[in-house]
């Protein structure tokens, strides 16, 4: 398998929901929960044998794992308060990574998910679906507006572990909403559920997320 380059997170590397998602395999089978061991490189070749994907040089990737139960979901909102919401998006004027594939302003190829920020903590933003969807992506949906409930200016995170459950992977051209919240954080570590609605309100995705912080070098 191969991380195509226009599916990046940080410059240099894969989207971390991305990945986690074409980890997890097709579409029958992405009830899984995926940690990422290093940045998943883009246009390389990489092999999943026995939940392990590894680089060329064998070095390991990942790590997928049935997920367990996932049954939370964040509370849906309507559409409109949705839209509402992204108009605040902290990442329009402070970004660690602006040409991410999901929540990216720079992209104009990307998801364009705008997670802002709502009284109660909780993110929400619109989307809607490219004609390209695939369960990959919508694990990338899944990834960014959780990381956006605890990312300040100046404080980067980036994804360790997803696990995603997919009920339905929507269609080319539908208004969803993309929900998240933070659950708790301890030290560096940070635990975010997303949900994905569909446009009756249905829930068609959900995930638990730990994110990390980026330690600054000196």
């Amino acid at each position: 398998m191969i991380i195509p380059a226009r599916f990046n997170g940080p410059p240099t590397s894969g989207n971390g929901g991305y990945s986690a998602g074409l980890f997890a395999g097709p579409a029958g089978e992405v009830h899984r929960e995926v940690t990422l061991r290093m940045p998943p490189p883009l246009d390389t070749p990489l092999t999943l044998l026995d939940g392990i994907v590894r680089g060329p040089d064998g070095a390991v990737v990942a790590e997928v794992r049935p997920a367990g139960d996932l049954d939370t979901v964040v509370p849906p909102i309507g559409y409109a308060e949705a839209v509402e919401a992204s108009t605040h998006y902290a990442g329009f004027t402070d970004h660690p990574f602006p040409t991410c594939y999901v929540c990216g302003p720079e992209r104009t190829d990307g998801l364009r998910i705008f997670p802002g920020r709502l009284a109660d903590g909780t993110t929400a933003a619109p989307w809607t679906v490219p004609d390209d969807v695939s369960a990959a992506t919508v694990w990338a949906a899944l990834d960014c507006p959780g990381g956006w409930a605890i990312i300040e200016a100046g404080r980067p995170y980036v994804l360790g572990r997803i696990a995603a459950r997919l009920d339905r992977v929507p269609s080319p051209g539908e208004r969803c909403v993309v929900r998240g919240a933070l659950v708790g954080v301890e030290g560096r570590k940070a635990l975010v559920n997303t949900t994905v609605y569909g446009p009756y309100g249905d829930p068609l995705a959900r995930a638990r997320a730990t994110w990390i912080a980026i330690v600054a070098a000196h």
